[in-house]
């Protein structure tokens, strides 16, 4: 399978080296003065880091011929989508946390950095696991299948979830002040200096990510054990994760059957890794401990698999009707929370600004047909804070 083809150390280097400058560049140049990042802004850098990830693929595919090029590609395309769960959780952190909106690009860069080295470290074990015992893709697979079931439930409204007991863990692990200092990581109280609630945010970004790295490592191992593809592929996938956060967390509502298609792809990858498992069988209560000859599933053939149920899950996502009604009603609550958190000296453009997202976000949810009155939580708490804000904008 041309898995362990080796690499050369220009190429780790040249790669990590891309990572780091990729990194100081967005802190340098978008991190380091808290903003609220515009559309426009959000959209240009998306685009110019999954140019930089493509570009890569190509580099790969020149160097290392089309079946590594194959490899990084489905592995890309396989993480970037995992990547948008990771964007769900970084909205319930950042909302269970209250976060100011234009400080959350500091603890979701740094929460990046942290998942990176979490995932490094994970890729590590797993490579090391698949060299010495072929057994590990068995587990692998059943793992891919059993997180695959667990995305096909129904949403679980229990407070105990995984992602909500690691905010809770990093709460009480980490005594900070009771309010942030803009971006500040400390700040001095009564003389003394003191962590601000921004440290324990950027914990459980990164330590949530290990939650998500026991799926989707696994899933990329699944095509294909090249340490140098699964790292990279991985890496690029998690960088410009931030910007896609401000791009489509206001659509990530009308991605209504994403997890399905998350679903699909999982246990497809999942019976792959089975299916190779099975051709370097040595358990000895299976075939005796000889190797069972099946067909496996080409890298070409999942490129071609993975990008196919994507493209056939966003598009019946964005013709939902459905999915326009909870986009509709997610626009509203974010930008009725978001005003709502301006303080007196709230800069009056970006309040009005603001102020006139809400209205028409109000204006769009009452047109809205009655059968989807369902799907809002706690409507007489939103209708309140609603009414808030009006009142608010009136004395301004």
């Amino acid at each position: 399978m041309g898995e362990r083809m080796p690499v050369s150390p220009l190429a780790w280097n040249l790669t990590i080296g891309l990572i780091v400058v990729l990194l100081l560049v967005d802190y340098c140049f978008h991190v380091r003065k808290a903003h609220v990042p515009t559309l426009r802004e959000a959209g240009l850098w998306s685009a110019v880091y999954i140019g930089v990830a493509l570009l890569v693929g190509v580099a790969i595919l020149v160097g290392g011929g089309a079946e590594l090029g194959a490899q990084y590609f489905a592995g890309y395309v396989t993480e970037k989508a995992l990547s948008v769960d990771n964007v769900f959780v970084f909205l319930f952190i950042l909302s269970r946390f209250k976060v100011p909106r234009q400080d959350q690009q500091k603890a979701l860069l740094f929460g990046i950095v942290v998942s990176l080295i979490v995932r490094t470290a994970v890729i590590l074990v797993g490579a090391a696991l698949i060299s010495r015992f072929s057994w590990v893709f068995y587990l692998f697979g059943l793992l891919l299948l059993v997180t695959a079931g667990h995305l096909l439930k129904p949403e679980s409204t229990d407070e105990d979830k995984p992602d909500d007991l690691v905010v809770r863990l990093a709460r009480t692990l980490f005594h900070t002040t009771d309010y942030y200092d803009g971006d500040r990581l400390s700040t001095v109280r009564d003389g003394t200096r003191t962590f601000t609630p921004m440290l324990p945010v950027i914990v459980s970004l990164g330590g949530t990510d290990l939650l998500f790295a026991m799926d989707s490592i696994p899933a990329i191992f699944g095509l294909t054990q090249n340490l140098f593809i699964v790292f990279t592929a991985t890496a690029f996938s998690l960088l410009g994760l931030r910007q896609l956060f401000f791009l489509i967390d206001g659509l990530l509502e009308r991605l209504l059957y994403l997890g399905y298609g998350l679903a699909v792809i999982l246990a497809f990858i999942g019976v792959k890794l089975i299916l190779h498992a099975l051709n370097a069988n040595t358990l000895p209560f299976i075939n005796g401990g000889a190797p069972v000859r099946v067909a496996e599933i080409g890298t070409m053939q999942s490129l071609v698999v993975i990008v196919a149920i994507l493209v056939v899950t966003v598009y019946a996502s964005l013709r939902s009707p459905k999915g326009k009604a909870k986009t509709a009603l997610a626009a509203l609550r974010r930008h009725t929370a978001d005003y709502l958190e301006f303080g007196d000296r709230a800069d009056p453009g970006e309040r009005e600004r603001v102020y006139a997202r809400l209205v028409a976000a109000e204006r769009q949810v009452s047109r809205l047909d009655r059968k989807f009155e369902s799907l809002i939580r706690q409507p007489e708490k939103l209708q309140e804070q609603v009414e808030q804000a009006h009142r608010q904008h009136s004395f301004h």
